[in-house]
């Protein structure tokens, strides 16, 4: 069967999730800048792929491709496979790096994030209501979605307050795979000395914050790793899936009125939104640690796989009408947290924020509603991130 290339700039990302699954469980795929690997679609085959030993996230010890000198930096998503943070690492490596990040989202540490995010929210829905003063036309994801997350983070990583914005135009790059690989290298240094600033600032003068954790425990190059790590995956991710479910309630008014009644939960219209519009669609790489074989496919030691996250939450044998949004339906099979040793840590606090968020959005502005509902909100940019671009909105009475 030919190769299939995935579109780096992203333009319709669950389309190309269907014609994936048609190809089978495992198929060939293309990634930006040429590189061939091997896509999961099958949650059958995912749930264990993502807790195999065999199977590793460390390019740097497992990735043949890269040992042997055939991917450089030039390489589009070369930032993405070889950051030395616990998203790339393997082992017992992985599982130290994990233990010093996990303190920063225990139990009593997401919990005590709570007013920090309600101050956020409610500062954004201050701004919302200035710019939409008067049957202005407000965008939803650039004034309320978008700024709620990237506060949080910072807030929880310490980044001062004059560093935000830079930060944030960094990591809006950086997860936009399509951009050329001078404009990401761009970003990546520019961030990476913000954050190797931070991390020398703090390790001289820790507070209470993620980047002190770090600084104190690990390696210049792994806090530094880490920082970035935290701030791409802790804002982008939880900014689309805000955007994905406040346009999800505007155009389906039925689930919308059922949220408002009771008979639905906000929990349930996060998990909805995860599984039928996941924030993210892939997550490049792993890499087979040794020969193999996945759904009857062989795959070789060395060989690039990519899971696909965004593929359970459409497939017809495990939803009925998996296209459809129904947050009545209690459904909570997806992967949009990952799963096994790469779970995502901060699944309880992306949660807290989208349920804050959402139930104060529409506490607020009860008449809001999109300019045009069924209208073309765009793509955000790049194949590994899922939502809308835009969200044109009035607020009504």
């Amino acid at each position: 069967m030919e190769t299939l290339v995935l579109d780096a700039a992203g333009r319709a990302p669950l389309e190309e999730v269907g014609r994936l699954r048609e190809r089978g469980p495992v198929t060939r795929v293309a990634l930006p800048g040429g590189v061939e690997a091997w896509a999961v679609t099958d949650l059958a085959l995912l749930r264990p792929m993502l807790v195999d030993p065999r199977i590793s996230k460390d390019s740097r010890q497992h990735w043949t491709a890269l040992l042997d000198g055939e991917i450089t930096p030039k390489w589009p998503l070369y930032t993405w496979v070889t950051g030395k943070s616990m998203f790339n690492a393997y082992g017992s490596e992985h599982r130290s790096m994990r233990k010093v990040v996990a303190r920063g989202f225990t139990a009593r540490r997401t919990r005590a994030m709570e007013p920090r995010v309600t101050a956020a929210t409610t500062a954004a829905l201050d701004r919302l209501a200035v710019a939409g003063d008067g049957g202005a036309v407000v965008d939803l994801r650039e004034v309320f979605a978008s700024s709620i997350p990237v506060e949080v983070i910072c807030d929880l990583l310490g980044v001062p307050e004059g560093q935000r914005d830079d930060m944030r135009g960094f990591a809006d790059v950086l997860i936009n795979t399509g951009v050329p690989p001078e404009v990401a290298m761009a970003a990546r240094t520019g961030l990476v000395e913000l954050l190797a600033a931070l991390v020398q600032a703090k390790h001289e003068q820790p507070a209470e914050d993620l980047i002190s954790t770090v600084a104190a425990e690990l390696t210049v190059e792994e806090a530094v790793s880490t920082a970035n790590l935290m701030l791409v995956a802790g804002h982008e991710t939880t900014v689309n899936l805000l955007a994905s479910a406040i346009r999800l309630l505007l155009t389906h008014p039925h689930a919308l009125a059922a949220v408002r009644a009771g008979e639905v939960t906000w929990s349930a219209v996060v998990d909805e939104t995860l599984r039928v519009a996941p924030p993210v669609i892939y997550i490049p790489l792993r890499f087979a640690v040794e020969d193999l074989e996945l759904g009857g496919v062989p795959i070789s030691k060395g060989d690039p796989l990519i899971a696909v996250f965004g593929a359970p939450g459409r497939d017809g044998s495990l939803h009925h009408e998996p296209a459809t949004f129904d947050p009545a339906r209690g459904d909570r099979t997806h992967l949009a947290f990952g799963a096994g040793a790469h779970h995502c840590v901060g699944e309880p606090l992306a949660r807290m924020e989208a349920e804050i968020a959402l139930a104060a959005l529409f506490e607020r502005f009860p008449d809001l509603r999109l300019v045009e509902p069924d209208g073309d909100h765009g793509q955000v940019p790049g194949f590994v991130a899922n939502g809308p671009a835009v969200l044109p909105a009035v607020l009504g009475a």
